[in-house]
């Protein structure tokens, strides 16, 4: 066994920030990541016109943090991006998340402001403390347009009614009595210009003392490698050899599309999408009853890429298991209480973090990622730097 200062269980956000910042100090670390690649479940690449996308569903960067923006701003240039949705159900595209033009198409007339919250307050179900995420929406939105756009959704993509899971999972999603269709608030939005990969390979060059080594598991890298300390932003169940049972996730399918110039002609996509080079008339279409996928995105709206070829990506929930990777934690009052084995069992092991979503078993977006990962490495240099004798090699 090879003595190093740290063992980094997974090569997304959480692990390459970790690593990269305590490599830069001084120390001496490991990344073992099971796939071929780095970047998690952020990873993206081309499709075979040349189209990027992102393998793993979409991630749509955002923050107000200046401290993770200027650290990631290290590592790569910045394509502004405008993240718009729409809804797709009975036969037409919605303006979405809610606001004043969807109470318009809804009506069929023009109207104001004034009129849209007054009619809001007829739909409305009073609740002054939602438990649930029915409770959210009915009470923000009322249920026509929950059950318009929140309650088939939700069926589908976590395969529990929205009764059943938390208040903030339908919370994230807002409603505007203005005409205001912006998808998120946050006042940096943007991608990386060229990829999030291109951003992953950077941190892993600025990284003098780092090794990552893919397609290898961390049961693998514990028997090669004897650290001082180890950082697991796996599922914490798997660390812990499901001793509480396996905790449930949900997981995607993804069906990737390639179209080129001559496709879209063919289907006459550029009338839908009022733009030449593009399939759908949004980065992201919500389809919340009929179909099986819950969304399509064309993640070339946001990259800005100059292509007369598009690529769309459907969305086909289902439980995560051997086969299908784990990507939502379940928020709901029973997972809750699951967890809270694990998450003290791992509060009691020694020289060991657990971060990321996987290994706390919360939704985080990807800034809040970052700052947890930058705040662990600036927790964890101290301890090291102070005493930077590795661990001996067992006998």
């Amino acid at each position: 066994m090879q003595s190093i200062d740290v063992l980094i269980a997974g090569a997304g956000f959480s692990g390459l920030v970790v690593a990269q910042r305590l490599s830069e100090a001084g120390l001496k670390c490991v990344i073992v990541e099971r796939r071929s690649h780095l970047g998690g479940n952020a990873y993206d690449k081309p499709d075979k016109n040349g189209v990027l996308y992102h393998c793993y569903g979409p991630h749509y960067f955002r923050t107000n943090s200046k401290a993770v923006r200027d650290y990631l701003s290290r590592f790569t240039e910045w394509q502004p991006a405008d993240y718009r949705v729409k809804s797709r159900t009975h036969g037409k595209y919605w303006s979405f998340p809610v606001n004043l033009a969807t109470f318009e198409q809804l009506t069929g007339r023009p109207a104001t402001e004034e009129e849209f919250i007054a009619w809001l307050e007829t739909e409305r179900v009073p609740c002054a403390h939602p438990a649930n995420s029915e409770e959210v929406i009915l009470a923000s939105a009322g249920r026509t347009f929950y059950e318009l756009f929140f309650q088939g959704y939700t069926l589908k993509q976590w395969a529990r009614h929205p009764r059943e899971l938390d208040a903030s999972v339908c919370s994230r999603i807002p409603i505007r009595t203005a005409r205001d269709d912006h998808y998120l608030r946050e006042e940096f939005q943007a991608l990386p210009a060229e990829g999030f990969t291109r951003l992953f390979e950077r941190m892993s060059e600025a990284s003098p003392n780092l090794e990552i080594h893919l397609n290898t598991d961390f049961l693998t890298g514990r028997h090669r490698w004897q650290p001082r300390h180890t950082v697991f932003t796996g599922p914490v169940d798997a660390y812990f050899n499901y001793a509480h049972g396996h905790l449930p996730y949900r997981s995607l399918r993804f069906e990737v599309e390639s179209l080129t110039a001559d496709d879209l002609r063919a289907q006459k996509r550029g009338a839908v999408s009022g733009s030449p080079g593009h399939w759908q008339p949004a980065l992201q279409v919500n389809y919340p009853n009929d179909e099986e996928f819950t969304r399509i995105v064309e993640i070339k709206h946001a990259t800005g890429q100059q292509t007369p070829h598009t690529n769309i990506v459907r969305e086909y929930p289902l439980p995560a298991d051997a086969a299908h990777e784990p990507y939502y934690p379940i928020p709901a009052p029973d997972t809750r209480a699951q967890y809270e084995k694990y998450r003290t069992a791992a509060a009691q092991e020694k020289n060991t973090s657990f971060i990321g979503r996987l290994a706390t078993y919360h939704y985080f977006n990807m800034d809040q990622v970052v700052a947890l990962a930058m705040k662990e490495a600036d927790r964890l240099l101290p301890m090291l730097l102070a005493d930077p004798v590795a661990v001996p090699c067992p006998e």
